[in-house]
């Protein structure tokens, strides 16, 4: 995140029936704060996702409320991390009567289903269960407008985390052919071209993974060990990552043990301990 984030007002409508509320939570991996979504045309609206209940939050939230004749009937979490249904408990000490929506629920909530409609004058939404970023993620069609709420699998800055490479893949292919228009992304600004932005996802991961099988296929001359061709994740990051600090060397490592991971579960790579190889190197 070492760029320059471009800055965004706290409430801006960005067309005739969204309008975004960051969460008051900028950092290093929430980036300008999180996007929250306030939906619809009429006197009852959809909100996404719900930031971590800071007091800015909740007060932007009801002041543009105020100022839009409106109420939040529905509530729609895109997946279970803090700064996404951190504020709950807020939208409820304000709208008591709001319907929180959750895949995997918890208690008091209600479950979201890959299919499900939300319906609100102006609105029609279409959830996608997409996870990958973690097991309950949602993303959202707008019908309306052919865009998509993406959550945190899609980021308007830099790359996604995720928790399962393999099945965050899967989730990007199912999502990019859903629909033409812009994303609506968890974190950062609006991605004009959305699935042209879920296709570069794709290929950046493509091309790491390939990045770490090109790696295996070399000699390890740091290794120091009898086997030369094993490496172990960070003896990867070091080579793949070489014009990145070392500072961000063990963030770096969390990624390549995903890749790992995902080739192990393939039959291209093998591991003991915590030295990995190619599983075949005779077919190279």
């Amino acid at each position: 995140m070492a760029t320059q984030l471009v800055h965004l007002p706290e409430v801006e409508r960005l067309s005739r029936a969204c309008i975004r509320v960051l969460g008051g939570n900028p950092g290093k991996f929430s980036l300008q704060g999180t996007n929250t979504y306030i939906l619809g045309t009429g006197p009852q609206r959809l909100l996404i996702d719900t930031g971590e209940g800071k007091p800015s939050w909740i007060a932007a939230i009801k002041k543009t409320l105020e100022q839009e004749s409106a109420t939040i009937t529905s509530a729609l979490i895109t997946h279970w991390h803090h700064d996404h249904q951190g504020g709950i408990k807020q939208l409820l000490d304000q709208w008591p009567n709001t319907k929180v929506y959750k895949n995997q629920p918890e208690s008091g909530q209600l479950d979201i289903s890959d299919g499900q409609r939300f319906e609100v004058e102006g609105a029609s939404l279409v959830a996608l269960h997409c996870p990958g970023h973690t097991v309950d993620h949602m993303a959202f069609i707008l019908e309306e407008e052919d865009a998509m709420f993406t959550g945190d699998n899609v980021l308007g800055h830099g790359t996604a985390v995720f928790e399962d490479l393999a099945t965050y893949l899967e989730s990007l292919e199912k999502m990019k052919p859903l629909f033409k228009g812009c994303a609506y992304p968890g974190h950062g600004p609006v991605i004009a071209d959305g699935p042209g932005k879920i296709a570069e996802y794709i290929r950046h991961r493509r091309q790491r993974e390939e990045q770490v099988l090109q790696t295996l296929r070399s000699e390890n001359s740091a290794a120091g060990t009898a086997d030369s061709a094993s490496w172990t994740p960070m003896d990867l990051v070091k080579v793949i990552y070489h014009n990145v600090p070392d500072s961000l060397h063990p963030a770096a490592a969390g990624g390549v043990l995903q890749v790992l991971d995902k080739l192990r579960r393939e039959g291209k790579v093998s591991v003991d301990g915590d030295q990995w190889t190619l599983s075949d190197r005779s077919a190279l």
